[in-house]
């Protein structure tokens, strides 16, 4: 096993617009957590940290339409995310929100470090407002065709086509996503981020990942280089977080950009997960220290604020632009390790669409199958470099022959054999060249599996794993110990022994991707003590909005360090007492695609 070290898994911020959708966690969510759990069973140490993105004129939009304040709206999904997050077993060490005087403090400070390092300046803007509310509208409520490819249907923020960053102002044929309206365009002062002055440092810094990121993620983020423009880092809105300037921190009217303020929330969920822990200063460990690793996972469409912006925002808070410059009162910080990003999930060949119910809320799903199903599938068959899709009649194949038919009649057969015939993990006699053979083989798939996710490689690590798997069942069928219990009991003793020893590796190597059925799996062979820690919902208290008042909040946290889970084959006990096998994963039925695609026409409409 390498040396200890410290690994930030920083997980991008689902938005309280609404609750969010398997397309959303397929990108952020699971991902992060096969990868955090793969580090802390190698022996690292994981700060695992996100939060809701709770911000920006569309919660204020959505907030209006239902009749309620954003508060109440973001405090209303936070919950529900939270809720849905911890069911799918994603093990944040911290999952907060943007609403809390902690993270108002730490993006106000990022926002005065550029400020005094000559990175952030004012200038006069043509903002888009509704010619009918005369409310402003945000760049990604506004839709046009782009001036660069001609592609209808950009957004006033970015382009998806292209991928190039774009204005309101620069579409052709602008409308308002919100009613159709044609906005109006008038004259605005806002602070900008001065993105060309890391023009230089941004591409030295990117070119340096050569061959340690996805190829896709490396050479889209490279590309952009190419047209890098001035940012605004503000808006006109009364709902964020206030800019802390003389004469701006009391305009009701004027905040900090959402998007702004929620890359921050990175910096700012390991200051409050400090702040729980009782050691304040201990977040440094992931973000100041020399040799400290960060990742950071989303999907495709947030790249560019995490491969462009964000490190422009470290390095001149740093003081590293063409400026120069000071620290702030933090301190440096460490730029990204890896932007680990996903290519786009659709459903049954259409993309996903809360507005158009063209969707499956995690909710939903998770009350009709289990999560670690659908973390199976989000892996095996997910978008890690490509755009995928997921069907139901995929879904309901692989539950039945991957997960019941290999994955599950492997512990049950194993298991249920052993306990029939033995009660407990039996003594081995002496082995075979097969029984070594098998047995060095799920030893060797902990190197090879553990490279492919130290690389974020998991659709490769989890065809490993697999893989032992189906060579543990061909295994058992060969050497049929059933047949042995009267002609040669201390061999079938010895076969079984081996089989068990099999079960218990593979469900280490599948633990990253399978947390909730590894924990059944670890029992059932006679485990004491929690096998790998699940995520729990507590309470947060802090200062509303940077305010005086507290309030409380759910979190998502849990006690992952001392678990019995470890990446190595651990040789299991003879003598140690089993207990019945009961099935990991129930088959389904095929008249489960047929009832899932009409429950999804009938949504649509």
């Amino acid at each position: 096993m390498s040396s200890k070290r410290h690994i930030l898994t920083a997980v991008a911020w689902p938005y309280t617009n609404g609750p969010r959708h398997i397309g959303h966690v397929s990108g952020f969510g699971v991902p992060s957590d096969v990868f955090a759990r793969f580090q802390r069973m190698s022996g690292h140490d994981v700060l695992m940290v996100s939060g809701t993105d709770e911000h920006g004129t569309p919660i204020q939009v959505l907030a209006d339409k239902e009749g309620v304040s954003a508060r109440e709206l973001a405090d209303r999904y936070n919950k529900v995310i939270v809720e849905d997050l911890v069911a799918l077993g994603l093990s944040y060490d911290l999952f907060t929100r943007t609403t809390t005087g902690n993270h108002y403090a730490v993006a106000q400070e990022l926002f005065t470090g550029l400020y005094e390092n000559g990175y952030i300046f004012t200038r006069t803007t043509k903002g888009a407002v509704s010619p009918t509310t005369r409310r402003t509208l945000p760049d990604r409520y506004i839709e046009g065709v782009c001036p660069i490819c001609g592609y209808d249907g950009a957004r006033g923020d970015q382009c998806d086509n292209c991928g190039n960053q774009l204005d309101p102002i620069d579409l052709i044929d602008p409308r308002s996503k919100i009613d159709g309206e044609v906005p109006e365009f008038v004259d605005t002062e806002h602070f900008m981020l001065d993105l060309p002055a890391f023009t230089e440092v941004l591409g030295e810094w990117l070119r340096s990942k050569s061959g340690q990121w996805r190829p896709n993620v490396l050479k889209f983020s490279l590309n952009l280089l190419d047209d890098l423009q001035p940012r605004a880092v503000t808006r006109d809105l009364n709902w964020g977080v206030p800019i802390p300037v003389e004469g701006w921190s009391d305009n009701e009217n004027k905040r900090l950009y959402v998007w702004f303020d929620a890359v921050i929330g990175y910096l700012s969920a390991a200051i409050e997960w400090a702040k729980r822990t009782g050691d304040p200063e201990a977040w440094r460990r992931w973000w100041q220290a020399e040799g400290a690793e960060s990742y950071y996972f989303m999907g495709k469409d947030n790249i560019v604020f995490h491969s462009e912006i964000w490190p422009a925002i470290l390095l001149g808070y740093n003081g590293r632009g063409d400026r120069g410059g000071l620290p702030g009162t933090l301190g440096a910080m460490n730029l990204p390790t890896e932007v680990v990003a996903s290519e786009f999930l659709t459903m049954e060949g259409r993309k996903f669409s809360s507005s158009r119910r063209v969707v499956i809320y995690v909710r939903d799903f998770l009350e009709r199958y289990s999560a670690d199903a659908l973390r199976y599938y989000i892996v095996a068959a997910g978008p890690e470099t490509q755009d995928t899709d997921f069907t139901w009649a995929e879904f309901v194949r692989r539950n039945n022959d991957e997960l019941v038919a290999a994955w599950g009649n492997l512990v049950n057969r194993s298991i249920s054999m052993a306990v029939k015939n033995l009660g407990a993990i039996p003594e081995a006699g002496e082995l075979t060249d097969e029984d070594r053979r098998v047995l060095d083989h799920s030893k060797a798939a902990f190197a090879v599996v553990g490279e492919h996710l130290d690389r974020s490689r998991f659709k490769a690590a989890l065809q490993e794993a697999m893989r032992t798997v189906a060579e543990a069942n061909k295994y058992i069928s060969d050497q049929a110990p059933w047949a042995l219990k009267k002609t040669d009991p201390e061999r079938m003793a010895t076969v079984l022994h081996v089989a068990l020893q099999l079960v218990s590796d593979a469900k280490t190597l599948l633990t990253p991707f399978l947390p909730e059925s590894s924990n059944k799996v670890y029992a059932m062979l006679g485990g004491t003590g929690v096998w790998s820690g699940m995520p729990r919902i507590d309470e947060g208290v802090d200062t509303i909005g940077g305010g005086s008042e507290s309030t409380s909040y759910p979190v998502i946290t849990g006690d992952y360090a001392d678990n019995e889970a470890t990446w190595a084959s651990v040789p299991i006990v003879p003598g140690t007492p089993l207990s019945p096998p009961k099935p990991l994963f129930a088959k389904l039925d095929q008249s489960v695609v047929d009832e899932e695609l009409a429950r999804l026409e009938a949504a649509a409409g």
